[in-house]
């Protein structure tokens, strides 16, 4: 289970209210071990985090002992390779009132054996959301046995 990510944003704060309101019962504050950074708390019983740092942001190994060290760089790379699915308890068009509020990409789209909403932070990092009728279907296809069956013939 995933517990927490990080993401990029151009306005880290505002990434994370929107993220907030996604989660229907979550708020956001600062991130205090990365200034200008931003959480986005689900209030769940899972602990539920997504962590939203200023674009450019390097998370780099500490020296000894030393925990994760943070650098910021200059970029104009406007996309990032990593994702994530997350389910919310917003239904599609709640999802797709506050991407038109924020003029983002939000379109649904399915995958090999479900769907799910893909949902572009800023227009630039991929949030792929599933409500709750779209997770059952992502549950459903990824069982144990379904993805075993399905990654075994990927292999060469």
């Amino acid at each position: 289970m995933i517990h927490h990510i990080s993401i990029p944003a151009q306005n880290p704060q505002h990434v994370a209210s929107v993220i907030a309101e996604l989660f229907n019962t979550g708020y956001c504050a600062p991130f205090p071990s990365n200034p200008g950074s931003y959480v986005a708390l689900a209030g769940d019983q899972y602990g539920t985090v997504i962590e939203v740092y200023p674009w450019g942001t390097l998370m780099t190994p500490g020296e000894d002992d030393k925990p994760i060290q943070f650098q910021h760089q200059n970029t104009s790379n406007q996309f990032i390779s990593c994702h994530a699915a997350i389910s919310i308890p917003l239904n599609q068009s709640q999802i797709e009132s506050i991407a038109d509020r924020e003029k983002w990409r939000c379109v649904r789209c399915s995958r090999v054996n479900f769907e799910v909403i893909e949902f572009w932070v800023e227009n630039a990092v991929l949030l792929e959301l599933a409500t709750p009728e779209l997770a059952e279907q992502y549950t459903t296809a990824l069982t144990p046995e379904n993805v075993a069956g399905y990654f075994a013939g990927q292999n060469s």
